[in-house]
């Protein structure tokens, strides 16, 4: 299945968009300083005060920056070519994802014609909520750059800015993707977008400007829109470190729930009539394998909660020994996010947490996953409908269960269903 994007959700998302016309004077950022090089009412989206946003003309900025190849790049590594592009990108932007599959084959297809791609990822890896990796297996470190532009198939390089940020400064860098297209003597002659769709569906692209800009270019034409709004996920500075201790703090502070369940409630839960992928964990405090493989499980279910997907816990200790699992399960913060619990309301949940109550295991075996071979923990995968699409008995590796579960839910947006 493919993740629906809800309306609220594309509202907030939209709220990190930012449009970017190129002009010449200064103006106020949102934290009161200034932007060199933004025009008065110009949307700079939040760049801190000692940002720059470049103007068409201008120069490209010089950098120094750590490739994932393991070499430093500069600016003057990429001098013979008739055109420079540098693209800001990132790991866990679902907008960059969708852009990177034109990006990818325009690079390919304009090499041999002059065009260099240098793609930077300027992102502090410390300032990205884990909600918002909810599209993505890699997070915005360094390390894990090259396992994403390795899967992705990157043919340009990737270069890390994530520790200064002084490069996304130096160029104005407003969102993931951001598209700087230089000529041969490097001033800037088109910024903004790679296109105007935000799906991985090429049918869905209708203006392919940075495409249209490097052909102009290369037939020594003007560029006939050399800006264009930028669409994205913001750019994660450093000082945005705080807002993700804070929503930390946020999340540990919610109640836990823990009600009473028999098999006819887990068989329930079992059919899934929900429009919602559904992970059901059985465990137990005594379980030295489910304690083990339990923080893995809520921070998936953190990350993910912006998606169609819940957690739900199954705890098989003696219901006599509730107060021991609920202490267990507010320690681990077991607790499903605010869109989630606005949609088991509407649903006539109350709970994501649950204490079987029965004597024999049989009767949950039969009502959740007869291939159940009995010993904790059990965990399976649930599709609307009631479909299991991946079951494992022991613990399970938190990243084979990641891949798992984003092999399902789909690592693009796709275009908005009634939900």
């Amino acid at each position: 299945m493919k993740a629906k994007l809800p309306h609220v959700l594309f509202a907030a998302l939209l709220a990190l968009t930012v449009a970017f016309p190129a002009a010449a004077q200064d103006t106020k950022n949102k934290k009161g300083g200034t932007s060199k090089g933004a025009a008065k009412g110009e949307i700079t989206g939040g760049l801190p005060a000692d940002a720059r946003v470049l103007k068409l003309g201008d120069a490209a900025p010089d950098f120094k920056l750590l490739g994932i190849d393991g070499k430093t790049h500069v600016l003057a590594d990429y001098k013979s070519s008739k055109l420079l592009m540098v693209v800001f990108l990132s790991n866990h932007c679902p907008y960059s994802h969708a852009s990177e599959t034109r990006l990818i084959p325009l690079a390919k297809e304009f090499k041999s014609k002059g065009l260099d791609v240098v793609a930077i990822n300027p992102n502090s890896p410390e300032s990205v909520r884990i909600d918002e990796l909810g599209y993505s297996k890699y997070n915005d470190s360094y390390d894990e750059m090259k396992l994403y532009a390795k899967e992705a198939g990157f043919p340009f390089p990737y270069l890390y800015d994530g520790d200064t940020q002084a490069t996304a400064k130096a160029y104005g860098c407003l969102a993931t993707p951001h598209v700087f297209i230089f000529d041969q003597q490097r001033k800037l002659r088109y910024v903004g977008r790679v296109d105007d769709s935000r799906f991985e569906d090429l049918k869905s692209v209708t203006s392919h400007d940075a495409r249209n800009a490097v052909v102009e270019l290369l037939a020594g034409k003007p560029v006939t829109t050399p800006t264009t709004i930028v669409m994205g996920c913001s750019t994660k500075w450093n000082s945005k470190r705080e807002d993700v201790a804070k929503a930390d703090e946020k999340w540990k502070a919610e109640p836990v729930d823990l009600e009473m369940i028999d098999a006819a409630g887990v068989a329930k839960l079992a059919k899934n009539d929900s429009n919602r992928l559904r992970l059901v964990n059985v465990w137990a405090t005594w379980c030295a394998p489910c304690v083990a493989e339990f923080p893995a499980l809520v921070s998936l279910s953190r990350r993910l909660s912006n998606r169609d997907y819940e957690l739900v816990t199954i705890s098989m200790d003696d219901p006599k020994l509730q107060p021991q699992a609920r202490k267990f399960l507010e320690n681990q913060h077991a607790v499903p996010s605010a869109r989630l619990k606005r949609l088991l309301t509407a649903e006539g949940r109350t709970a994501t947490n649950f204490l079987y109550t029965g004597a024999s295991s049989d009767a949950l075996v039969q009502a959740l996953d007869p291939s159940w071979p009995g010993p904790l923990p059990h965990t399976v995968l649930i599709a609307p409908g009631g479909k299991i699409l991946w079951r494992h008995n022991g613990a399970a590796d938190a990243e084979e269960l990641k891949a798992e579960v984003l092999k399902h839910l789909g690592a693009f947006y796709t275009p908005e269903e009634k939900r």
